[in-house]
C-alpha cells in the first residue's frame, strides 16, 4: 500500500499496490489523486502533500515575475503527464508563499526540490528544457 494525500481535500488515501495508481480517487472527496498536473501548493497544503505521500515529491519554488520561471511552467507540466503517478509534483509561489521560500531557503528561482519521506533529499537552481527536466526528475528519485 502506498499512501497518498488528496490535491483537493488532502485527505490521506491508501492506494493498493495492485492497482493501477492513475486511476485512483480520493475515499473522501472522490477527486482523481492524479491529473497528469503540477499541483498548487501553498502554507496550509505544503506540508500535508509532501509529509503525507509516500512516492517522491518535486517541488518547483517559481515566482510569476520571474521570466525563466514561466519558461519553465510547459516542461514541468509535461513531466507531471509523464511521471505522475510514480512522482508527484508540486509548484509552490515564492511570491505568495514567502514563508515557504524562507522555510527551505530558497535564494534563487526557479528552485526545484525533491521531498522523500517529508525530508528534502537534493535540490537544483535554474530553469531546465522538459527533456532534461524528465531526465534529471527520473534520475533523483530513482534512489529517493
Amino acid at each position: 500500500m502506498s499512501q497518498i494525500a488528496c490535491p483537493q481535500c488532502l485527505a490521506t488515501n491508501r492506494v493498493p499496490e495492485d492497482k493501477p495508481a492513475e486511476k485512483a480517487r480520493c475515499g473522501s472527496c472522490k477527486a482523481a489523486l492524479f491529473d497528469g498536473h503540477p499541483v498548487e501548493a501553498d502554507e496550509k497544503s505544503f506540508d500535508t502533500l509532501v509529509n503525507r505521500t509516500d512516492i517522491p515529491v518535486v517541488v518547483d519554488f517559481w515566482a510569476p515575475w520571474c521570466g525563466p520561471c514561466r519558461m519553465m511552467a510547459p516542461a514541468y507540466e509535461q513531466a507531471a503527464a509523464h511521471l505522475e503517478p510514480e512522482v508527484r509534483l508540486l509548484k509552490v509561489d515564492t511570491q505568495a508563499n514567502p514563508g515557504l521560500a524562507a522555510r527551505f531557503g530558497i535564494r534563487s528561482i526557479p528552485t526545484l526540490a525533491v521531498f522523500k519521506d517529508g525530508k528534502e533529499v537534493t535540490r537544483q537552481a535554474g530553469a531546465m528544457p522538459g527533456p532534461q527536466l524528465i531526465r534529471w526528475i527520473e534520475s533523483v528519485t530513482a534512489y529517493a
